[in-house]
């Protein structure tokens, strides 16, 4: 049997290796990886939940060499943290996320197909996706123009920090940028009326001191922007080829429902990380302590037994929402709403500005990833 862990570069259709996982072993153990990989929505949901599966642990005494500052951003993260540090980091960055204003997406899109759009071709991934969900959500909390620019022009690189295993090379652009990041998000984020409420109430909640807490809210405001550009770059990108594919575009409502099935049919992020803390079964199967497990979201997304005709594109299926790209419960991303009405918005934009769009790409180029399915690039037609 092949592996569990492939490049999703290196195959053309990730999704019929999960209907014959699904179909003949959907707990298995990979003994080659010496990992558990979960594919049905069940399984997934109860690693999901299981207290016992936590987070892993990345970098341990920090073998990667990151410095001082790429450090405390990484350690602070609620993405990478179980028990009450992710308690108490996700509270924060569930506060900074309700704290963001709304912004003229529109503008922000037209400016960006303006600055690159040569012969009415554009790029769509890189003109657009990588740059849209993250000037969007900076100028949300208002940052200023010269510091949108810089976050959004090395952000591709710095979400390398969520990497378990990083090259010598990530590392070293990871720390090369690590500084500016943070004294950029620190200086601001003492400028919004927000913030000393936000730290006095962390602080009076949890007993711990401003110094503290200061280090969490500038990491997580980071780290929003780093899940803003993973999970919106790919459901731009994504979305697009499905609304084009299935010409789903007769208004905003029909967006906003193709987009949110394109997470559940075609998702940009396929699976995520846990490791047993202490010894649980999953039906029949024993999972050790210290085991790794790989739940992969992708393919409980297209589990018949949760979906109706499940290998089909359907907008209307009733519970198309209850996908799980974005996870569930604690670590749920943060970024799913943001993302689903950004993605929502920009494609209507474009869908009704422009009457002749084409995909001129035969065959669509992935990113060399494990864990994610991102285009490489798209190059479109507008007219």
């Amino acid at each position: 049997m092949s592996s569990t862990l492939f490049l999703q570069s290196d195959t053309n259709n990730p999704y019929l290796i999960y209907k014959t996982m699904l179909e003949k072993h959907p707990v298995y153990w990979d003994e080659t990886n010496k990992i558990w990989a979960i594919y049905s929505y069940e399984d997934c949901i109860s690693i999901l939940k299981n207290p016992k599966a936590q987070i892993p642990a990345i970098n341990p005494n920090n073998e990667q060499k990151l410095n001082q500052y790429s450090l405390e951003i990484f350690n602070n993260l609620a993405r990478l943290s179980n028990g009450i540090q992710h308690d108490i980091a996700r509270e924060i960055a569930t506060s900074l996320f309700s704290n963001i204003n709304s912004v003229d997406i529109n503008y922000i899109i037209s400016q960006l197909i303006k600055n690159d759009l040569a012969e009415n071709k554009i790029d769509w991934v890189n003109s657009v996706c990588k740059k849209l969900p993250i000037l969007v959500l900076l100028k949300s909390f208002g940052f200023e123009e010269n510091d949108c620019d810089f976050i959004s022009d090395k952000i591709e690189f710095f979400t390398k920090i969520m990497l378990p295993n990083k090259t010598k090379e990530q590392v070293k652009l990871i720390n090369d940028y690590s500084e500016k990041f943070y004294s950029i998000v620190e200086k601001h984020l003492f400028s919004l009326a927000f913030y000393k409420p936000l730290l006095s109430k962390i602080s009076e909640k949890h007993n711990i001191q401003f110094d503290e807490i200061i280090p969490i809210v500038v990491s997580n405001l980071i780290g929003l922007c780093i899940q803003s550009f993973d999970a919106g770059r790919g459901i731009l990108s994504n979305s697009f080829l499905q609304i084009v594919q299935n010409k789903n575009i007769s208004d905003k409502i029909a967006i906003e429902k193709s987009v949110i099935e394109t997470l559940r049919f075609d998702p940009p992020i396929h699976n995520t990380r846990r490791i047993a803390t202490e010894d649980f079964l999953i039906g029949e199967s024993l999972i050790k302590k210290n085991d790794a497990i790989l739940i992969i979201l992708a393919s409980a997304n297209r589990d018949s037994v949760k979906f109706d005709n499940a290998l089909s594109f359907d907008m209307e299926r009733n519970n198309n929402n209850e996908n799980l790209t974005f996870g569930i419960g604690s670590h749920m991303c943060l970024a799913k709403y943001f993302s689903i009405h950004l993605a929502t918005e920009a494609l209507w934009f474009l869908f009704d500005q422009f009457k002749t769009i084409t995909l001129l790409e035969n065959n669509i180029q992935y990113e060399q990833m494990i864990n994610a399915r991102l285009p490489k690039i798209m190059w479109i037609s507008l007219q």
